[in-house]
């Protein structure tokens, strides 16, 4: 049932060890041994600051679409001197609200292009909820408050204007730039970049892909923590269990109840485990972030980045290990019954499932299947995963990363990480190009809030962030770059 993820298990093992071989994970683990300095101040562009207030004041929810959003950024774009021909704008077929925009800045040539994804939807937010108004940029004591400040139109404003200050400076990028702004990822992403990368891969190829929305620059109790590199995400899967009965009246109970049948069945779910499998990014992210820990938790951390299993099925007790260390399966929703005095014809649980890469979708509904033990316990697939791979955390590229982090924060402590949830991503990895999280906005571990009631940044970190994705975008496009 699992052979699958055993060739991808020894693969990835296979990679962490040349990764040891050429002293990354080391270079990595101990980066914050050294004395952590704060940057020099950074004043913010304006121009970011002008574009987050721009953007926010644009409601860019999936009912409303990004097609306003997309125009202001053209608009730009064409002011600062870019070609109408290097602005391009695609609406999906069926729903022309989900519009996205590929900006490409020409380079010398060499090489694929680099491929920023900036996606510009945000999630719906309920203003009776919020203490200021969500669609609109709010500065209250430090801090930069609207819908999407943090996931991610921060991250759009400082990609979109670390382009134009390039431009501005006459710059030419080794390979082309390009920057795609796009729709419908907090749904699923198909009529955005999924469309893009299916109906016109040419507008976005790529050798390297940078999505700033995924990846970790952390502050843990007020101190800048760590930066993580997102080399790898799951996949989810929804999946539907529905058990049929042809009911009754409800004054002559049966045994084969429908409700008990599938509740039997979620129950044997609730106990089951999916088994443990360290990926390399996983490794190596434990194997750095022992360093923040103590006592038994960070020996198990520790024996985790050598391999160890039965150190990772310690740390998996707690939920968010637990997480990083094996595809799970929860239900989510319930459906049941017609009448409150008929007996259940229909039941019906929603499971999604989180899957490591190189798990399948059907190795997982197999395993589901085995779990219920009972065949009159129907599975069926809801929504189908996107596979990702995971891209690997090569010397070239993290130290590409090093070398600009520490630019900015000597000593910080860099390392891979894995997202437990989904991005765009997903859809560059699946179609053969390796894609990294390129964060640039920290926030803080025990505040975030993302998708959350006064989803906010702090003005310097964002200031900051602009200045860090000038610099990433300079380092990735430059002569001999990954």
């Amino acid at each position: 049932m699992f052979a699958a993820s055993t060739n991808v298990e020894r693969r990835m093992g296979n990679l962490t060890r040349n990764l040891l071989q050429v002293g990354l994970l080391t270079a990595i683990t101990t980066a914050a041994s050294a004395a952590q300095h704060p940057a020099p101040a950074v004043t913010g562009d304006p121009t970011a600051r002008e574009i987050l207030a721009e953007l926010l004041a644009i409601d860019t929810t999936y009912a409303k679409g990004t097609a306003v959003a997309v125009e202001a950024l053209r608009k730009r774009f064409l002011a600062a001197g870019f070609a109408a021909s290097d602005l391009v704008v695609e609406s999906y077929p069926d729903n022309a609200s989900q519009t996205s925009l590929i900006v490409r800045m020409k380079g010398h040539g060499k090489g694929k292009p680099l491929l920023y994804l900036c996606h510009l939807d945000v999630v719906n937010a309920k203003p009776e909820d919020w203490t200021v108004p969500p669609f609109a940029l709010t500065e209250k004591d430090g801090w930069l408050y609207g819908r999407g400040s943090l996931d991610m139109k921060g991250e759009d404003a400082n990609v979109a204007a670390a382009l134009l200050r390039l431009k501005r400076e006459g710059y030419v990028p080794a390979r082309d730039i390009i920057v795609a702004f796009t729709p419908d990822e907090e749904s699923n992403g198909a009529q955005g970049v999924g469309w893009l990368v299916k109906a016109h891969r040419d507008l976005i190829d790529a050798g390297l892909v940078l999505n700033p929305d995924s990846g970790t620059g952390a502050f843990r109790r007020g101190q800048r923590a760590f930066y993580g590199v997102q080399t790898s995400e799951k996949s989810f899967i929804t999946y539907a269990a529905e058990t049929t009965n042809k009911g009754g009246h409800s004054s002559e109970p049966r045994p084969d109840n429908a409700i008990y049948e599938l509740t039997a069945a979620l129950n044997r779910l609730a106990a089951f485990k999916f088994p443990i499998r360290i990926t390399s990014t996983v490794q190596a992210f434990y194997a750095a972030q022992a360093q923040f820990e103590t006592g038994d938790r960070q020996a198990n951390m520790r024996a985790i980045g050598t391999g160890d299993q039965a150190a990772a099925e310690r740390l998996a007790a707690d939920p968010t290990d637990n997480a990083q260390l094996r595809s799970t399966c929860v239900a989510t929703m319930l459906a049941a019954g017609h009448a409150e005095n008929a007996l259940p014809q229909r039941a019906r649980a929603t499971i999604q499932c989180r899957v490591l890469p190189g798990d399948t979708q059907e190795q997982t509904q197999a395993t589901l299947e085995h779990v219920f033990a009972d065949p009159g316990v129907k599975v069926t697939v809801v929504t189908a995963a996107t596979p990702s791979p995971e891209s690997p955390p090569t010397a070239a590229v993290m130290n590409v990363y090093k070398k600009v982090v520490q630019s900015m924060w000597p000593g910080l402590t860099i390392m891979p990480s894995m997202d437990a949830g989904a991005s765009d991503s997903k859809f560059t990895r699946t179609a053969g190009i390796p894609s990294y999280g390129a964060t640039a906005d920290f926030f803080d571990l025990e505040d975030m809030r993302a998708h959350g009631q006064d989803e906010r940044i702090k003005a310097d970190r964002f200031a900051e962030g602009g200045e860090f994705a000038y610099r990433l975008m300079k380092a990735f496009s430059a002569p001999g770059a990954p």
